[in-house]
């Protein structure tokens, strides 16, 4: 196998118990969402609805994961990953969100983790990624609080049939998305636009997590780990004038610590919700105790970082507008900055500030616009394995500061449907033709699987 740098050094940096493995997302790669009784998904109603998504693209096939899962766990194993992240599919689990059972979908990804674990890879599983059902969403989705009590029972009734063989479980994945993304500005489903919305969304997301919690510990066996995944983004001031220090503050508020603090902390950031110019949402005695359940992991989610300007005017802590272009930057298709000193700063804070027990990174990779002459068999993208290569390098920088870093997933394992950007944005480190389903390894995911294989040299 071709190495493209040398990595044995950065393995080096890393404990001999560092997990590498890739991650995906239910409704990005499975398909198949009409058969084995599956529900219909907020993400099936808003691809539908015309002017959401690029070209009105939709998961209806994706990357036929549903039907290929035993040959792309196959793939797992030849590139040597040590583990999968994978999100289940609720309305696959309960096509009404609550209710009768739908065996069919459990039997699913009770496969799925039989065909890793006869693999040597360990399953990692979030068990919400966006794809609510319609049928909750009908009643206030997220913005009733009911749907944390329903996402609890749900979370129950897949630990139980999987606790016994998944190592790791997400709760949630992003959160912050699925609030704001989904209720406040509409640009992911189910499209709402009420800021006071994704506020009460929010919190009732992250009373889902607390309450589910001790349901999937009280299924699982012992020694299986309980976490949520959030995305984060360190924030940087431009300048030393302060309406610059008070727009990083109210940025890394909205972005980090809404989430962050009631989690770790118990509470929410002092007026954050005055400096949103909003109500605090509806929270009733104890919801907080019940969201600030300790953890045994934190998974962070990050591409990128924000570099603030401070504004003349007074201002929300949502005006990511006060976010500033960097000329002299490299950005990906995302129009993302790349920023490989945000990883390390990111990880060095939570373990200061947060003092969290275990951190794994669960997504972090860059679209770029890959291309398949439909003869080659490795896929050219010698930007994604330089991006690779310094936000990993910036990983093992962050343990040998002491932070507890367990893990690292790349997203994703291969190139699927990205939400409102359809297929037009390509993160995979495996090339997919959409048009045969072919799985075409690109150059990244060869020099990823050089890294994982020089780390077991040194275990």
């Amino acid at each position: 196998m071709k190495k493209f740098v040398d990595n044995q050094q950065v393995a080096s940096l890393l404990p001999r118990d560092f997990v590498f493995g890739a991650a995906t997302a239910s409704y990005q790669i499975e398909g198949a969402t009409h058969e084995d009784r599956r529900g219909t998904s907020i993400w099936d109603t808003f691809a539908a609805t015309p002017g959401k998504v690029y070209r009105g693209h939709n998961g209806d096939v994706a990357d036929d994961h549903y039907h290929r899962m035993p040959q792309d766990v196959e793939l797992m194993s030849q590139l040597g990953l040590d583990a999968y992240r994978f999100s289940i599919a609720w309305p696959r689990i309960l096509p009404q969100g609550r209710g009768n059972v739908n065996q069919p979908g459990l039997d699913f990804y009770d496969r799925l983790v039989d065909a890793l674990l006869a693999r040597g890879i360990t399953p990692f599983a979030t068990l919400y990624h966006w794809d609510l059902p319609q049928h909750l969403e009908d009643a206030g989705g997220w913005t009733n609080r009911e749907t944390a009590y329903a996402f609890a029972d749900y979370a129950e009734i897949v630990a139980r049939r999987l606790g016994d063989r998944v190592a790791g479980w997400i709760t949630l994945n992003e959160p912050w998305c699925s609030a704001y993304l989904g209720y406040g500005n509409g640009l992911h489903a189910p499209g709402i636009q009420n800021r006071q919305a994704a506020l009460d969304a929010a919190h009732h997301l992250l009373l889902a997590h607390g309450l589910a919690v001790p349901r999937i510990r009280a299924t699982i066996a012992p020694e299986k780990q309980v976490g949520i995944t959030l995305n984060v983004y360190p924030v940087y001031a431009e300048d030393e004038r302060p309406e610059t220090a008070r727009d990083v503050a109210l940025a890394d508020a909205f972005s980090n610590r809404w989430f962050l603090d009631p989690l770790f902390r118990g509470s929410y950031p002092e007026t954050f919700f005055a400096d949103m110019g909003l109500n605090p949402p509806p929270i009733q005695a104890d919801d907080l105790t019940t969201i600030s359940v300790p953890v045994d992991f934190l998974g962070i989610n990050l591409y990128s970082r924000h570099l603030v300007r401070g504004s003349n005017q007074v201002p929300l802590a949502d005006a990511v507008a006060t976010v500033a272009p960097v000329p002299e930057a490299c950005y990906t298709d995302m129009a993302w900055e790349i920023y490989p000193a945000a990883l390390k700063d990111m990880l060095v804070r939570l373990h200061n500030d947060y003092a969290v027990k275990a951190l794994y990174v669960t997504e972090n990779g860059a679209a770029f616009s890959d291309s398949w002459d439909g003869k080659s068999a490795v896929v050219s993208d010698p930007r994604r394995v330089a991006f690779l290569q310094e936000y990993i390098t910036a990983a093992a920088e962050a343990v040998q500061a002491g932070v507890p870093l367990k893990g690292y997933f790349v997203w994703s394992l291969m190139d699927n449907y990205e939400w409102a950007e359809g297929y037009r944005k390509r993160f995979g480190v495996v090339y997919v033709d959409y048009d045969t389903q072919q799985r075409i390894p690109k150059e990244s995911v060869l020099w990823y699987s050089s890294l994982i294989k020089d780390h077991h040299a040194g275990r």
